[in-house]
């Protein structure tokens, strides 16, 4: 037993324990721990990891150290496995040169100037970098990508639709005079209503769709293999949704709107900066015509 230092009169009990509670199962990952791209995972389950410098490969690592495919991992039965793609810098396991080699937790691999850490799917670590992952990637308020992660996603998708010759669109949406509603009724209010505006956004994209908040109240959502028509649709059932909901910050119900501007690929927009300029230049049309509309950048 121990007492409490703010209340020498209060006696604390330890609570017997088993230990820690058994953790739901994870994949397998890969995480970036030195050099570029630090911090970035892949999880590795029945797809293959492909490891590299393309904006196309599953854990993209931008140094000019790093070949453009550079290495795959993939999960054999209870096992994991690394493949070199025939890069320039060879595969390094545990500093040996590797052509192909299981893996085994704890492991390294050398791509370059980077260094990537095996993680095992019945590793505690892996739980403790899914969360470190989560935090570095996610918005805390809404739970969305942030705009860090958005625009490394955007990136990547744009190189991916360039070279299979696909359709992709972002909206930009901005909540209609949202400062007022703080200024009003304070943050913690304005808080609630950008969260109830991202469960919206959440309940109207795919699943292939990126979701993020990528300002106080701007959020963006990136549609793969959708054409500006299909893009205006989605927009149009996101704002008529957000129109019907009775919002009640500070326990007054009043109705919120989101103005939303579209732009789609282009090859004079082949950049995620110039996409989003152009959905941004859409978004402020909207906004200069009476706000609660979506407008397309053509």
């Amino acid at each position: 037993m121990s007492r409490d230092p703010q209340d020498p009169h209060t006696t604390l009990r330890t609570v017997l324990s088993d230990g820690p509670r058994p953790l739901s199962p994870r994949s397998a990952c890969v995480v970036v721990i030195q050099g570029e791209g630090l911090g970035r995972r892949a999880d590795v389950g029945d797809q293959r990891v492909v490891v590299g410098r393309s904006q196309e490969a599953d854990l993209h690592i931008p140094h000019n150290s790093v070949s453009r495919l550079h290495c795959e991992i993939w999960r054999d039965g209870e096992t994991y496995r690394v493949r070199d793609l025939g890069a320039t810098n060879t595969t390094r396991l545990n500093d040996a040169p590797v052509q192909e080699a299981a893996l085994a937790d704890g492991d390294h691999l050398t791509l370059g100037e980077s260094i990537l850490k095996f993680i095992s799917h019945s590793s505690v670590e892996a739980h403790y970098h899914e969360e470190i992952y989560q935090l570095a990637t996610h918005d805390a308020l809404t739970e969305m990508y942030n705009r860090r992660h958005f625009i490394e996603t955007v990136d990547k998708e744009i190189a991916r639709a360039m070279r299979h010759h696909r359709a992709l669109t972002m909206c930009i949406i901005d909540v209609d005079l949202f400062k007022p509603i703080n200024d009003r009724y304070g943050h913690i209010s304005g808080d609630h209503v950008l969260k109830q505006i991202a469960g919206l956004v959440r309940r109207h994209v795919r699943n292939d769709d990126a979701a993020a908040r990528i300002g106080g109240e701007e959020f963006a959502v990136l549609l793969p293999e959708c054409g500006p028509e299909a893009a205006y649709g989605f927009a149009e059932r996101l704002r008529e949704a957000v129109e019907a909901v009775v919002f009640r910050p500070g326990g007054e119900a009043q109705r919120i709107t989101v103005s939303i501007g579209i732009a789609s690929l282009t090859l004079d927009r082949d950049t995620c900066s110039r996409m989003m300029a152009a959905a941004d230049a859409a978004l402020y049309r909207a906004k200069s015509e009476g706000r609660n509309r979506v407008c397309i950048e053509p």
